[in-house]
């Protein structure tokens, strides 16, 4: 059974699938099932995975790496910073070469989170 919000990845052909509704079924991609992304939250290598998250006046400010900023590179980048506030999901998607980064001009809320996607090292959460 599927869960609202859980991120899953074809093993195949790299479609990546984010859950709207809630289901009992199987999510299948080219004919087989797609792996399910746990949430990593702790960063156990030399690289800065889990994302930095502040609020500047009437902005959130996503950054992945506190101190060292994650690498942008061709091989090696953030997919997709989300930020969810009380329930709302807002998304910025990057490319090679931008800032892994992300500016949000949302609300302050009480209930706040962010993730973001390496293409190498997976889905990471700061709760």
């Amino acid at each position: 059974m599927t869960k609202r919000m859980q991120v899953y990845k074809c093993e195949v052909c790299g479609n990546i699938v984010e859950v709207l509704h809630e289901g009992a079924g199987e999510l299948v991609c080219c004919g087989q099932p797609m792996k399910f992304l746990e949430e990593k939250t702790a960063d156990t290598s030399t690289e800065k995975h889990v994302p930095f998250l502040k609020r500047e006046g009437n902005k959130y400010i996503v950054r992945i790496g506190e101190n060292a900023l994650h690498p942008m590179e061709e091989k090696h980048y953030i997919e997709w910073i989300e930020l969810i506030v009380d329930g709302v999901i807002y998304r910025k998607h990057l490319n090679p070469g931008d800032a892994p980064e992300a500016i949000f001009e949302v609300p302050e809320g009480s209930e706040v989170s962010a993730r973001e996607m390496c293409n190498i090292h997976g889905l990471w959460v700061k709760k």
